[in-house]
C-alpha cells in the first residue's frame, strides 16, 4: 500500500530555482549507512536503460561528511562529489542513516532545507527518514518509515504523522519509504510519477520486481512494545497481557489492571507506543497464532482458542488481514518449505488442547515473508525488553501516530 497526498497540491507544483535540474538525482550517502538502501538509488537512477524504455537521470553521488564512507561488512566508499553537488539537484535522495540515536550532521541537515527551499523533492528511504525529520521538513507531514522504527520516529518528532503501515508516503515535494525493499517501491513511484506507467514497468522489468506491490507494512509488523517504553506503569500490564494471550480479555480488561478508564489507557497506550492497543492485542494474537501454526499440529479451531480468538472465523479474519493468507494456507506452504523429515515442534508442551500454553519460548522459525524473517519475540523476551527500557510519550498529550484512512486489521471488531 502507498499513500499519494493530495493535500499538497502548491508543494507539488514548485518550480525548481538556481542551477537544478529536473533529471539530476543527487544521493546522500553517509558513514555507516547499509550498503543494501545505499545502492537502491543507485541502481535506479545511476544506470542507463534508454534501450530498455527507461528515460536516463544524471546521478550524483554526494558525501554528507568526510570520508572515506565506511558500510556493510567494513568496505569503505569514496563519493565523487561532496554537499556542494546537492545544488544542482532537483531530486536529493537520503536512502538511509546509521542511527536512529544519533543527530545527522548540520551541514548535510542546512543542504537538505536549502535543496527543499529552492524546489527540489526530497526523499527518505527508511531510516532516512530521521534525517529528514532532523532538518524539519516532515514536520506536519504525513510520513513512514520501517516498522520497528515507526514509534522511535513518532515519538521523537511528534510533529509528524507517522503511518508504520505505508510501504512509501507521498506528499508531493517529501516522500518517505520504509525498510529495504520499500526503497525500491519508492524508487519505482518516482520513475512513474515523472515518466509514467510504462516507463516504470520497463524498469520493474529490468529489476525483476512488481510494478506495483499489494498491501503494506502490516503483515510485517511486529507489534512488541519498542524499548524506549521502559518502567511506565503500563509495561506490567503489558507484559501480563503478553503471557496471556491463550486467555479471552480485551481492552477494557487491560485498562481495569491498569485502573485507567477506557479512554485514558487508549490515549496513555497510543502515546507510548504509536499505537491504538486492540490494534496491538490483535496484532500479538496473530503473531501466536502464526507460531503454532508452524510449530504444532493444533487445528485452525485448536489454534484460535489458544491465542484468546473468540471464534475460529474471528482468527481467519485477522490472520487474512494481517498475513495475506488464511492459517491453513499458511501452515500448508511453510510446511512445503521446511527440509523433509523435520516435525514441527509443539511450542505449547504437554498440555491438552484446551489448556493454557506451558513455559519455554520457540526461536523463530524460518519465514515466509518474501523480505525477510518477521522479528518474533517470544512472550518472556518481550516482557522484559519492556520493563528494562525508559519511559517516553508525546510531548503535550499529543498522539504520535495519525490513523489511516484504511482500517487496520480488527481494528472495528473486537477479539
Amino acid at each position: 500500500m502507498s499513500h499519494d497526498s493530495t493535500a499538497a497540491p502548491e508543494a507539488a507544483a514548485r518550480k525548481l530555482s538556481g542551477r537544478r535540474r529536473k533529471e539530476i538525482v543527487a544521493v546522500l550517502l553517509f558513514s555507516g549507512g547499509p550498503i543494501f538502501e545505499s545502492s537502491i538509488p543507485l541502481s535506479v537512477f545511476g544506470i542507463d536503460r534508454q534501450d530498455a524504455g527507461v528515460p536516463r537521470y544524471r546521478l550524483l553521488v554526494c558525501a554528507g561528511e568526510d570520508g572515506p564512507l565506511r558500510t556493510t561488512g567494513g568496505l569503505e566508499l569514496t563519493a565523487p562529489h561532496g554537499l556542494e553537488a546537492i545544488s544542482r539537484a532537483g531530486t536529493v535522495v537520503v536512502p538511509a542513516w546509521r542511527s536512529i540515536t544519533s543527530p545527522p550532521p548540520e551541514e548535510a541537515l542546512d543542504a537538505l532545507r536549502r535543496a527543499h527551499e529552492e524546489g527540489a523533492r526530497i526523499v527518505g528511504l527508511c531510516t532516512g527518514a530521521f534525517v529528514l525529520a532532523a532538518a524539519g521538513l516532515l514536520d506536519g507531514r504525513p510520513a513512514t518509515t520501517h516498522w520497528m522504527y515507526a514509534p522511535t520516529l513518532a515519538k521523537r518528532y511528534p510533529s509528524v504523522h507517522v503511518d508504520p503501515r505505508e510501504l512509501f508516503v507521498d506528499d508531493g515535494d517529501v516522500l518517505t519509504s520504509a525498510g529495504t525493499a520499500a526503497g525500491i517501491d519508492l524508487c519505482l513511484h518516482i520513475v512513474r510519477t515523472d515518466h509514467g506507467n510504462e516507463a516504470a514497468g520497463a524498469l520493474a522489468r529490468r529489476l525483476v520486481v512488481p510494478p506495483r506491490r499489494s498491501g503494506g507494512q502490516e503483515r510485517y509488523l511486529d507489534r512488541s512494545l519498542p524499548e524506549e517504553i521502559g518502567a511506565d506503569p503500563l509495561a506490567e500490564v503489558v507484559a501480563w497481557a503478553l503471557e496471556h494471550l491463550h486467555e479471552q480479555f480485551d481492552v477494557e480488561t487491560l485498562a481495569a489492571r491498569a485502573y485507567m478508564s477506557r479512554r485514558t489507557f487508549d490515549r496513555r497506550f497510543r502515546s507510548l507506543t504509536g499505537s491504538a492497543p486492540l490494534q496491538w492485542l490483535i496484532t500479538q494474537r496473530v503473531l501466536q497464532a502464526q507460531r503454532l501454526l508452524e510449530t504444532s499440529d493444533y487445528s485452525v479451531d485448536e489454534v484460535a482458542g489458544r491465542c484468546g480468538f473468540r471464534s475460529p472465523v474471528a482468527l481467519r479474519g485477522h490472520f487474512r488481514r494481517q498475513l495475506g493468507s488464511s492459517p491453513a494456507a499458511y501452515r500448508a506452504a511453510y510446511r512445503a518449505r521446511r527440509p523433509q523429515g523435520e516435525k514441527p515442534v509443539d511450542s505449547d508442551g504437554p498440555a491438552g488442547p484446551s489448556g493454557p500454553p506451558q513455559s519455554g519460548p520457540v526461536g523463530p522459525p524460518p519465514s515466509l515473508h518474501p523480505e525477510g524473517p518477521v522479528p518474533i519475540q517470544s512472550r518472556r523476551t518481550a516482557a522484559a525488553a519492556l520493563s528494562g527500557a525508559s519511559s517516553g510519550g508525546g510531548e503535550n498529550g499529543r498522539e504520535a501516530y495519525v490513523p489511516s484512512r484504511a482500517s487496520l486489521p480488527g481494528q472495528r471488531s473486537g477479539t
